[in-house]
């Protein structure tokens, strides 16, 4: 099975976008060849420009705290396993204290740093980050993996809160829906939202061998997807055959 999730709202669409990011920067980040350091460093960049909102951060403390309240009355109930509900909520209050606790926008300590934002200028050219360009960079790159990491782990670790916080209001969001079977005829799929209650995520599962994939538009009145064929990495017509597939509209 392949799983596919569209955010149905442009709050859910930024965190998911940081989300990408950030694994993105922590996958590179730990590797130890040069051009997977760059790569983590171009995703740092790219964290700080999605992440540049002002209310970013507000309205992730906004949304743990909500969370929290929704959650706390919950420990009374019998059916609810307390150890996890406890992790979670202390969790929860360790992030928001963390993102409380930080002054500024987010990736102000990168902004500051004039030889990384030099990087990032040059970056942003095709080509821009040759040794001609950049020689401080090029050395930079030829430093031993473990210094580099040293010096990736310091300007990843003030993203940390953030990172953290995105995580926890995803996997609620994504373990808050219910799963319901659908066959799209001939490929097309339409459901009208009039009577749905309004999601902020929409999660298709499809069997990975069908060579297929869903192209999703929605908005608060309808839902229409249509599964176009796919030929090595190139993209086709709708099929012309039924489509079974499993649906979650998710909210918190």
């Amino acid at each position: 099975m392949i799983r596919y999730e569209h955010p149905l709202n442009e709050r859910i669409r930024t965190l998911m976008r940081l989300e990408d990011l950030f694994s993105r920067a922590h996958f590179f980040a730990a590797a130890d060849d040069a051009h997977e350091h760059h790569a983590a460093l171009t995703a740092m960049f790219e964290i700080t420009e999605v992440a540049g909102r002002a209310d970013l951060k507000t309205e992730l403390l906004q949304e743990l705290e909500r969370q929290r309240q929704v959650l706390t009355p919950l420990r009374d109930n019998p059916k609810i396993e307390t150890h996890a509900l406890n992790l979670l909520l202390a969790e929860m209050e360790t992030v928001g204290s963390r993102l409380h606790a930080q002054a500024g926008k987010v990736g102000q300590h990168l902004r500051d740093n004039e030889w990384l934002m030099a990087i990032k200028q040059r970056a942003a050219l095709p080509g821009g980050v040759c040794e001609f360009d950049l020689p401080a960079y090029h050395f930079w790159l030829h430093r031993a993996p473990d210094a580099r990491r040293h010096d990736l782990a310091g300007w990843l670790a003030p993203f940390e809160p953030l990172d953290a916080g995105i995580k926890i209001i995803l996997r609620l969001l994504r373990d808050h829906g219910r799963t319901s079977t659908h066959v799209a005829r001939h490929g097309v799929f339409q459901l009208m939202l009039t009577t749905h209650k309004v999601a902020q995520l929409l999660r298709l599962t499809v069997q990975r061998d069908l060579a297929c994939v869903p192209e999703i538009s929605a908005n608060k009145y309808a839902l229409n997807v249509r599964f176009l064929a796919v030929d090595g990495a190139g993209r086709g017509a709708v099929v012309d055959r039924d489509v079974e597939f499993e649906m979650m509209f998710c909210n918190l």
